[in-house]
């Protein structure tokens, strides 16, 4: 289980990391990921002292939501596949920065996915959100 400052619960907390994030899909899952700013790109904007921001910065905890909808399944095969999300969440929030808030949406194809696979996924997701976005070239 995930400790209650670590979790998102508010509608508006959910739509700020959709909105202001990065957004990764693989497999069976989708990751919105919107990380922290940095101290740099701040401090020239920002009266206070940058160790002070940097204080706020390290204190704000990595936190995580779950978006598993009816898509999904059954009450009791959404409760699962949630679970099993939640476990592989936690886990992993030690390696992302301080700060960072990070959405995980089931896709469908998660019911039928075993542990491993949503793993998997979910790793493959979550290190294509962190990586910084390449331009395209038209």
């Amino acid at each position: 289980m995930l400790a209650a400052a670590q979790r998102l619960r508010r509608s508006t907390d959910f739509a700020a990391a959709i909105r202001g994030g990065r957004r990764a899909g693989r497999g069976a899952v989708v990751v919105h990921l919107a990380l922290p700013p940095t101290i740099g790109a701040e401090a020239p904007s920002s009266p206070e002292p940058a160790r002070a921001a940097g204080v706020e910065e390290s204190s704000a905890p990595t936190r995580a939501g779950f978006v598993v909808s009816k898509a999904v399944g059954p009450a009791v095969v959404r409760n699962r596949v949630r679970r099993r999300l939640r476990h592989l969440v936690r886990e992993r929030l030690a390696t992302l920065p301080a700060g960072s808030t990070l959405v995980v949406r089931a896709l469908p194809a998660a019911a039928g996915a075993s542990y491993a696979r949503l793993g998997t996924d979910l790793d493959a997701a979550v290190a294509s959100a962190r990586a910084p976005r390449s331009r395209r070239s038209r």
